[in-house]
């Protein structure tokens, strides 16, 4: 973007295009001159400006029609028109065709520049909501979420199918999995994506201000409502709105919040003026709800709300295969950020992280990379470089099956915990089917549904 905002001024009276020219030239601006309606839109098919000033009588082409040319090839640009024989007829027309302004001449130049100055910023606010949201699109795409492992594929596949339409979804999955990367990611490539995304973590907020952060509140409706407050809902509307950790929503919360997914509309605290609401709503959980729902601490019919389609993040222990091209990316992303020289990832490095189980999952990965990248001073992170739980790994990693000692070990508890861990990876790779999941251990339905009651699991 040129650093003086350019300005492209078209009028067939010589004398009176190259006045103005001459006045916003030294007010800062860039100017184009053209004569013709002709000349103009040529120019206008080579270059982009910040701003049209164009006068409506013209020889062929009309102001009027320049305006709707430009309306259809780039919407987004200002235009101002100006005519020396004002009528409302044309006022209206020049209005309802998206001009910024109409100024009748001999024009006020005091009142043309403010009209300039707000019409430029505008401009500029425009093309930087564009290139933000560019980037936005660009970072959550589909494959900028890492793994190429038979889970994530899995959750490719959900994705891809849920961006097309509206339906409710539910992510599951430890903390540090990535559920809310997944969610911009459905929203930035759903039909909703220039809407806005409003994401809000229902565990962060105290249980007695979560729903006014929600819903919003009146001037007054309680002691510190000191003025009207709009809520995360109506921020949303027409977008996505991302309830994180919704387990831990309040019992008389989570009541409003079923009405409001019910009847679509909503009161702010202290209001009786119904907000009608148009929203997609995702929420996320590392908690199993369907237990919290046995437990009483979870509404029912809310979880079956919520619940239209579940995603199943996995946990980074059961897709080791990604660890290396996760490792290789936050490497050369925290790099650029930190203006360093790339670093390598050393094989024995690389060998300690794959057998470390990362119980905080993606996010501490990243944590941990950034931290050793800040650290060293080498051009290849070793394994003496890693934090001294990861870097013992490469000396003593995990058995397959329990080592057997003098002192002997308790078979059974020993099998339970490999059945265990095995049924959780089956359950995670079906998605959350048991159906799915007895098929990929070559066991039958009721099989599987025996051994997670023996061994008192809850999935």
């Amino acid at each position: 973007m040129s650093q003086k905002p350019q300005i492209l001024l078209i009028d067939d009276d010589l004398d009176s295009c190259k006045a103005l020219a001459t006045i916003l030239s030294r007010s800062g601006y860039k100017i184009e001159s053209s004569h013709s309606g002709e000349e103009a839109i040529i120019l206008l098919k080579q270059q982009s400006f910040d701003l049209i000033i164009s006068d409506l009588m013209l020889p062929g082409i009309s102001g009027i029609d320049i305006l709707k040319w430009v309306k259809e090839h780039s919407p987004d640009t200002c235009f101002i028109l100006i005519t020396g024989k004002a009528s409302t007829e044309t006022a209206v027309e020049a209005m309802r065709e998206g001009a910024l302004d109409y100024i009748t001449k001999p024009f006020n130049i005091e009142r043309l520049k403010i009209q300039i100055t707000k019409a430029v910023e505008k401009s500029r606010l425009v093309l930087e909501n564009n290139y933000l949201r560019q980037q936005l699109h660009g970072r959550f795409r589909f494959d900028n979420i890492i793994g190429t492992s038979q889970a994530m594929q899995q959750v490719f596949i959900r994705m891809e199918k849920v961006t097309g339409t509206d339906s409710t979804i539910l992510i599951l999955g430890a903390s540090g999995t990535g559920k809310e990367l997944v969610a911009k990611a459905i929203h930035f490539n759903s039909p909703r994506k220039n809407e806005p995304f409003i994401a809000i973590n229902c565990g962060a907020i105290p249980a007695d201000l979560l729903e006014s952060e929600l819903f919003g509140h009146m001037k007054g409706a309680f002691t510190s409502a000191f003025a009207d407050k709009p809520g995360k809902f109506e921020a949303a509307n027409g977008g996505t709105i991302f309830l994180d950790e919704i387990g831990d929503m309040p019992h008389q919360l989570q009541i409003k919040l079923l009405r409001v997914l019910q009847e679509h509309e909503f009161e702010r605290i202290g209001s009786t003026n119904k907000i009608k609401l148009n929203i997609r709503l995702i929420s996320a959980t590392n908690a199993n709800l369907g237990e919290q729902v046995k437990q009483g601490k979870f509404r029912e019919d809310l979880y079956y709300r919520l619940n239209v389609i579940p995603i199943h993040l996995p946990p980074l222990k059961v897709r080791r295969g990604d660890i290396p091209q996760l490792a290789r990316f936050f490497g050369e992303k925290i790099c650029k950020e930190m203006q360093r020289q790339p670093i390598t990832i050393g094989a024995d490095a690389m060998q300690a992280m794959e057998n470390y189980d990362w119980p905080g999952n993606v996010r501490e990965m990243e944590n941990i990379i950034e931290r050793t990248i800040a650290l060293t001073d080498n051009t290849v992170i070793s394994c003496a470089d890693l934090p001294a739980d990861i870097g013992a790994t490469i000396d003593s990693p995990q058995p397959s099956i329990p080592h057997l000692t003098i002192d002997g070990i308790n078979l059974n508890n020993s099998i339970a915990a490999i059945e265990r861990e095995m049924i959780e990876q089956a359950m995670i790779l079906g998605d959350g089917v048991k159906a799915r999941a007895a098929k990929l251990l070559n066991i039958n339905l009721t099989s599987l549904v025996e051994k997670i009651k023996r061994l008192g699991m809850v999935v």
